[in-house]
């Protein structure tokens, strides 16, 4: 169904469909006294992406993981088990699967970054140094030991899990950053009672390019400027903080938030890397309630699309591009519990002739859930939708479902959600 075919796919993207009874998952509360907790981030395994296991991870305020089986079933069949590992005590604002689907990396509230076996259900290391809420995580696709961060607190930082550290009393070690790049998107007044202090802006999204190894693009939280890293390890043994210069290699020449008519600049809340038919794009949701596609290597903003229902309000609404690159879904703030799907797979064509006016790529709007859209991921021909109702929705193409429930929605409302015609 995810073709990479450069042809209009609009119907398929609106033939998705999903089942009140088999695709709708609950998360249930670990701490006593509460019935469910609300997911923050979501990610599918890279098996599940390859069409094999369709396990989903997602993380929740509490800071656990609850780890599905998403595998399509009857109605009237049971969930499969689930598996709950518990890495932080705090909310856990991202999740990503290592290459092999070994290890979980989560980044939290508590202003660590974890490392958890999944196979042992154990955390394996634990990354200290952030001075504030970790907001971003990703695994550099060349090396199966490294990974980058980005906080609240305005850094950026780079994490070896070869480098020997502290072993604690549960057998898990704590590492400190190889590198670090401190208040990566600058600095912005705030005024206290006394005096004005300069502080670090929000590191939102880190991607590694693909387009270089050791290339990692980031997001911040003030405006739409977007930042190349050369994040590779020191040619010497990388056994201490290397803290380097706060410039980056090139940035965004143009802030595309300042130009659909805005005042001021809007910040970026999440950036996705385009593969395939989309690669060599970024795609970024702004503050703004715009995706901007941006080309990876000059960081030239191209082009903005958005839909009048799209609201981005909060620093919780994420967006990702399907395993062939043809579509990206995005989340969206608000009480409708809404969900975006672009299709992207044209994107460069489209930029080049449109310019920053935008393309001409209306996304298809689902809903299903209720309240904020944020975590959302993509396996092989399934979407994965976390909201503020403590649920997590499963959505997949089937034209003739979807043609059932136009031909009779009263009846089967009651079975399943869809894309109604506009």
């Amino acid at each position: 169904m995810c073709s990479c075919r450069l042809v209009p796919s609009r119907s398929i993207l609106q033939s998705f469909v999903s089942s009140h009874k088999s695709d709708v998952f609950k998360c249930f509360s670990n701490t006593e006294g509460r019935m469910m907790t609300t997911p923050y981030a979501c990610a599918f395994s890279n098996c599940a992406k390859e069409g094999r296991d369709a396990l989903l991870a997602t993380a929740t305020e509490e800071g656990t993981i609850i780890i599905l089986n998403t595998a399509k079933r009857r109605d009237w069949d049971y969930e499969p088990q689930r598996t709950v590992l518990t890495p932080h005590s705090n909310g856990i604002f991202d999740v990503k699967w290592s290459a092999d689907d070994t290890r979980i990396a989560t980044a939290s509230g508590d202003k660590s970054i974890r490392i958890t076996s999944v196979e042992r259900q154990t955390v394996l290391h634990t990354l200290s140094g952030h001075s504030s809420t970790v907001k971003c995580v990703a695994w550099d696709p060349t090396h199966r030991d490294i990974l980058c961060s980005g906080s609240r607190d305005g850094s950026i930082r780079i994490w070896d899990l070869r480098v020997s550290g502290q072993l604690m009393e549960d057998n898990s070690v704590t590492l400190e950053s190889v590198i670090t790049h401190l208040a990566a998107h600058g600095k912005e007044k705030i005024t206290g009672r006394r005096k004005t202090q300069p502080h670090p802006r929000t590191v939102t999204s880190v991607v590694y390019s693909g387009n270089a190894p050791h290339g990692l693009v980031s997001s911040g939280s003030h405006d739409g400027i977007l930042h190349y890293w050369d994040m590779r390890l020191p040619s010497d043994s990388p056994k201490k903080t290397k803290k380097l210069p706060t410039s980056p290699i090139r940035s965004s020449s143009v802030d595309p938030t300042v130009l659909q008519g805005s005042c001021r600049p809007r910040g970026i809340k999440s950036v996705t890397a385009g593969s395939g038919p989309s690669a060599g794009l970024l795609f970024a949701l702004g503050s703004d309630s715009r995706l901007h596609t941006y080309d990876t290597s000059s960081l030239v903003p191209l082009a903005a699309d958005t839909h009048p229902n799209l609201r981005v309000d909060t620093f919780y609404v994420r967006t990702s591009i399907s395993p062939c690159g043809r579509w990206l879904a995005s989340g969206s703030s608000g009480s409708h519990g809404s969900v975006f799907l672009f299709d992207v797979s044209n994107a460069g064509r489209l930029s080049a002739a449109t310019g920053l006016a935008g393309g001409s790529r209306q996304p298809v709007e689902l809903r299903g859930q209720s309240g904020e859209i944020g975590a959302l991921d993509w396996a092989d021909d399934m979407l994965a939708t976390c909201a503020d109702d403590c649920t997590v929705r499963l959505w997949r193409p089937d034209l003739d479902i979807h043609h059932q429930c136009l031909e009779d929605p009263e009846e089967k409302k009651w079975e399943w959600c869809w894309t109604p015609p506009l």
